[in-house]
């Protein structure tokens, strides 16, 4: 993923903090020259050897399947808030842009077995279903409920390489990054306030690294 130095990130705690947050991503595979995408949940977990894998699942009547073979290479891609920016917002004249947050994770695939996609969905599972009123517990599930885990392929994914973008209006001054911030909040969109939040964290951080240096 091309990245210019000024927005690239590399806070490794942060960046495992948006792939936990942001999980449900898109798994990119190639076969023959042809290629193939799937969005589904993408879970960040740390083996007991210190190993960063993703885990998750397609079903088995996805054509993808046939691309997930052991050993290859994927591509996963998580994005985060984003929002187009106006130049009009501006103190001074320039073209718009998007500001986003976008992380490009690449590793080697790992087909799991029976009990191996027993235990990954049953962590995912347990994961959001923690939080809810009455969460489902997958042990008490019928046998003829249970019986669509035959219908998936699970898989880990041993992370090689992460890339992690975080374009937040960066190579604005104070006073029309300042204003980019009102502009978006002015929205009333939860996407755009997301944003705001976000350029809002990137420039106090730059600040504080600005004043100690």
């Amino acid at each position: 993923m091309y990245i210019p130095d000024i927005y690239k990130n590399e806070n490794q705690e942060e960046i495992r903090a948006f792939l936990k947050e942001n999980a449900f991503g898109i798994l990119v595979t190639n076969k023959e020259e042809k290629s193939c995408a799937t969005h589904i949940p993408l879970e960040l977990v740390k083996r007991e050897d210190g190993t960063e894998i993703l885990h998750g699942h397609i079903s088995k009547a996805n054509e993808q399947v046939a691309h997930l073979i052991n050993g290859k290479e994927v591509l996963c891609i998580f994005n985060g808030p984003h929002s187009y920016i106006s130049a009009s917002w501006y103190n001074f004249e320039e073209v718009s842009t998007w500001n986003y947050i976008a992380v490009q994770v690449r590793g080697k695939i790992k087909l799991l077995n029976k009990e191996e996609t027993y235990n990954s969905v049953k962590a995912l599972m347990d994961k959001y279903e923690a939080p809810q009123e009455e969460p489902v517990d997958i042990n008490l599930l019928s046998e003829k409920t249970m019986r669509q885990i035959n219908g998936i392929v699970a898989f880990e994914i041993e992370i090689t390489s992460i890339d992690a973008a975080k374009k937040m209006s960066q190579n604005r001054d104070k006073v029309n990054h300042t204003a980019i911030v009102s502009r978006l909040r002015e929205t009333g969109h939860t996407p755009e306030k997301a944003v705001a939040d976000e350029m809002e964290k990137t420039i106090q951080t730059s600040f504080a690294k600005a004043k100690n240096l």
